[in-house]
């Protein structure tokens, strides 16, 4: 009897101590990267940066193939241009090389979640591991934890952004969109970036395979806009520009 009484304790015990553990794990990985880059104080998604600078970020959104990012990469290499490469943690994974790849040439590289799932039509519970389980895939493939994330399709709430923040999380989304994953034609893409862009914008573009002619469009839409005057920057440099403002999207 006495055994049975003390198998049972144990039993207890050790569920007692699972939980904790798990309990534990949770709140490691909700505190994690406390610290992180928090370029705005307020909640809002960043669509622009007021500055009187002639900068500008070049950001490509990624999820799916991998025959295009190398054409941009290439051409971002010949002309001399960093960019901010947002991409979904499922495409980390099966791609850890190229993107190691990117982040050795100097690019950032942020979170465009994981599943790239429309966030607006999902629980926030699956919001915040979406956004969690993104982090860390891209982490293990970098050895860094992205600070910005641009939800899938661009699509936001009031209640994506409070979780995307209560993450340490800044939301990006972009001032300029010439719909190249729509592939209008390489001439229109180049032709849309320059009727747009100005100071502080920030352009977003597509390395993903279904956007076809956005390999030939970069390096006119770069050397037309460097030939004005402007200076691409990475994102993160473009945000902590002491004389900027960011504008947000509440």
């Amino acid at each position: 009897m006495l055994w049975i009484i003390n198998g049972k304790k144990l039993k207890n015990i050790m569920l007692i101590v699972i939980a904790a553990f798990f309990a534990a794990l949770i709140l490691f990985v909700q505190r994690q990267e406390a610290d992180v880059f928090t370029p705005i104080q307020s909640s809002g998604a960043l669509s622009k940066v007021t500055t009187n600078q002639k900068q500008l970020a070049l950001t490509f959104d990624i999820n799916w193939g991998d025959q295009q990012i190398p054409l941009i990469l290439k051409t971002l290499n010949e002309e001399h241009v960093k960019a901010t490469f947002f991409v979904s943690g499922e495409w980390a994974e099966r791609h850890p090389n190229i993107v190691r790849s990117m982040q050795k040439s100097g690019h950032e590289i942020e979170s465009h979640g994981m599943r790239h799932e429309d966030y607006t039509q999902l629980t926030a519970q699956r919001v915040r591991s979406d956004i969690l389980f993104g982090r860390e895939a891209i982490y293990k493939t970098t050895g860094e934890r992205p600070d910005m994330i641009r939800p899938p399709f661009g699509k936001v709430t009031k209640a994506i952004l409070d979780t995307a923040k209560g993450l340490n999380q800044q939301v990006i989304l972009w001032s300029v969109n010439p719909q190249d994953e729509t592939n209008p034609g390489y001439k229109v893409i180049v032709q849309r970036v320059l009727q747009h862009t100005g100071k502080g914008d920030i352009i977003k573009l597509h390395a993903s395979d279904s956007a076809k002619g956005t390999d030939r469009a970069l390096p006119l839409i770069i050397r037309e806009l460097e030939n004005r005057g402007f200076h691409f920057v990475t994102l993160k440099s473009l945000i902590s520009d002491t004389q900027s403002k960011s504008k947000l999207m509440d």
